[in-house]
């Protein structure tokens, strides 16, 4: 049967949303220039990123996935290169779901993330091919069976539908459809490995889709590992160790009360953040950064500290091939987003025009 998930909104769940959308209006109207976004951009990816793959069980310290990141060289740390691959992979998703997640959520999209979670490159993987299980960490104990490969297909078709449904409709609130697909993703487990960081991306990608991303500024991931046990409690829904003993039809109310406690939490701590590094001083570009399109808004990270760029650079900051690279610049010319910088063709370099120089 199709996708229909069970719940009660209680009071704790109307009051967290509630808490949201407060959170949600309160940052609208703080003031934001293009350089402090792009730092508190960077710093809810660098947390986003550490605290996923710390979940799943991440050694790396912020401080040296921070270091990992901005400086893209990996071996640096000895024993700890699968670490380092990790963070990079996720963090390489996490930029690829900002320059998508205007689009509706497709399979593609979310092979896609999964493709860069665990290869580190834009290919959609396949569903496993077989059973997999989820074992207790200490005792090495089943706890939970998933859905057999042969349902997998179907039951991915039919929570990326009730998905674009449910947001078209707009009859439930979008961070509760983000936390149903959470939940049905990781009972699903379509696959062998990297299920949990790619339905925390699943759900960031929803919430970014549907309004909610504060401009990409916050980590609902820091909630999670901070409080792991709850997190793994809340998915249990029941203890069913078996995904055709029920778990379709189980009472999903706790882990909603679970969700919605984390996002209200983690918007408020955002809204404090950034009316701290705020000042009603600020000259506010807000207005004008949502004119640009979210590969734009990448693009300005690397204004932050230079005047010009390169196609190289831009294709490594955005994760593209150069080929693609040069066809953005290209746009961003004819739209005048940006100006040539210098004209000469083996050291060609652009920059921002005047309107969008300003911004710094």
């Amino acid at each position: 049967m199709p996708f229909s998930p069970h719940y009660t909104i209680t009071v704790a769940i109307a009051q967290n949303l509630v808490a949201i959308e407060t959170s949600k209006t309160q940052f609208e109207s703080i003031p934001m220039n293009a350089t402090l976004l792009s730092s508190l951009r960077k710093s809810a990816r660098l947390a986003s990123t550490h605290y996923s793959t710390q979940i799943e069980g991440n050694r790396l310290t912020m401080e040296q996935v921070t270091n990992v990141i901005t400086t893209k060289k990996g071996g640096g740390l000895p024993g700890r290169e699968r670490d380092e691959k990790e963070v990079v992979n996720y963090y390489k998703a996490l930029e690829y779901l900002e320059t998508k997640n205007n689009k509706p959520l497709t399979e593609t999209i979310i092979q896609t993330l999964h493709g860069l979670v665990l290869n580190g490159r834009k290919s959609a993987s396949a569903y496993r091919e077989g059973q997999n299980v989820i074992k207790d960490g200490l005792s090495g104990a089943i706890v939970y069976m998933p859905p057999e490969a042969s349902d997998v297909s179907r039951l991915m078709s039919e929570l990326v539908s009730w998905i674009a449904s449910s947001l078209e409709k707009g009859k439930i609130p979008v961070p509760i459809i983000a936390a149903l697909a959470h939940y049905q993703f990781a009972t699903i487990h379509p696959y062998y490995d990297g299920n949990g960081r790619t339905a925390r991306l699943i759900t960031n990608y929803i919430l970014h889709f549907g309004g909610y991303g504060l401009k990409g500024i916050y980590s609902l991931e820091a909630y999670y590992a901070k409080n792991l046990q709850g997190y793994y409690h809340a998915l249990a829904v029941e203890d069913i160790p078996n995904y055709y003993m029920g778990r379709a039809q189980a009472d999903l109310t706790d882990f909603l009360e679970y969700f919605m406690k984390g996002m209200a939490i983690s918007f408020t701590n955002i809204v404090a953040s950034s009316k701290e590094n705020s000042s009603p001083s600020l000259q506010d570009h807000s207005k004008a950064l949502r004119e640009l399109s979210a590969k734009q808004r990448m693009a300005l990270d690397l204004f932050v500290t230079q005047k010009e760029i390169t196609n190289t650079e831009l294709a490594l900051h955005i994760g593209i091939s150069k080929r693609s690279a040069a066809a953005l610049l290209k746009k961003w010319l004819e739209n005048e987003f940006l100006k040539i910088g210098n004209p000469s063709n083996k050291a060609r370099s652009y920059r921002l025009n005047h309107k969008w120089e300003q911004l710094f």
